[in-house]
């Protein structure tokens, strides 16, 4: 199913009062951040949208694709599962290779064996540390499940709805990442406290006692600062790989990032 479009119709704060968004509109191939103070209500709103929830959570919130109320096999049918998550904590626990494991998702899904290859590359793109198909998936590291996973739901995953939740410690490219699953036409929605991620949308909508206070678009000075924070970041990540490597760094200086 290609979905275009998600809508979130407001519902109600945790002081029961109606919250002041009433109406959002999500297009295909868009990037939407969710912030807000800790326990402001992000995970309530990604978590109606994991549910396609018909006001039947507690903050009464309805989610429509392409317009329209998904029916009961839509919501409930986990082969029709339109979301994706990719959170902060993900260990792998199956005992087989990445090989075997991609191989094992593409034909579930239906897709070519060919994609392994694929999904393998794109993940390299994406972590200073090289993943190849003979490795254990319990053996990865933190960076390397999660650049491994956004390589997946990238190419194999059809499920057109992807759910980012705090991968700010992620150790991978951030900002590659997030480029190639909307590249690939997915709807990305990334909860974060991190200003790199934040500020690389194209607009968020910030959560306040529990419901939808504001979207704010991301302004032109907003993007340039996001990519002035992005050269930081890589310069971070190529600090982490020399250190992991051994490497002593001497000679280190921020004017190597051109700021």
């Amino acid at each position: 199913m290609i979905i275009d479009t998600i809508t979130i119709i407001g519902g109600y704060n945790k002081k029961g009062e109606k919250e002041p968004v009433e109406k959002i509109d999500i297009n295909r191939g868009e990037i939407f951040g969710v912030v807000g103070a800790t326990g402001s209500g992000k995970s309530s709103l990604i978590g109606d949208i994991e549910q396609l929830s018909q006001a039947d959570t507690f903050s009464k919130r309805k989610i429509l694709v392409n317009g329209e109320k998904p029916s009961y096999e839509d919501r409930t049918n986990p082969r029709k599962k339109m979301v994706a998550q990719l959170s902060q904590n993900m260990n792998f626990l199956a005992d087989m290779s990445v090989g075997d494991f991609l191989s094992l998702h593409a034909k579930c899904r239906g897709a070519s064996d060919k994609c392994v290859n694929a999904v393998i590359k794109l993940a390299n793109t994406l972590t200073g540390e090289p993943i190849r198909k003979d490795h254990e998936l319990t053996i990865l590291s933190g960076g390397q499940s999660r650049a491994l996973m956004v390589a997946d739901v990238a190419i194999i995953s059809d499920s057109p709805i992807v759910l980012i939740d705090e991968i700010e410690n992620a150790g991978i490219r951030k900002h590659d990442a997030l480029k190639v699953l909307s590249g690939h036409g997915k709807i990305v929605m990334v909860v974060t406290h991190d200003p790199v991620l934040a500020l690389m949308t194209d607009r968020r909508v910030v959560m306040k006692n529990g419901g939808m206070d504001k979207v704010v678009g991301t302004s032109d000075a907003e993007k340039s600062l996001s990519k002035k924070l992005n050269k930081i970041d890589e310069f971070m990540l190529s600090l982490r790989e020399k250190v992991r490597h051994g490497e002593v760094i001497e000679d280190a200086e921020m004017g190597d990032i051109g700021l």
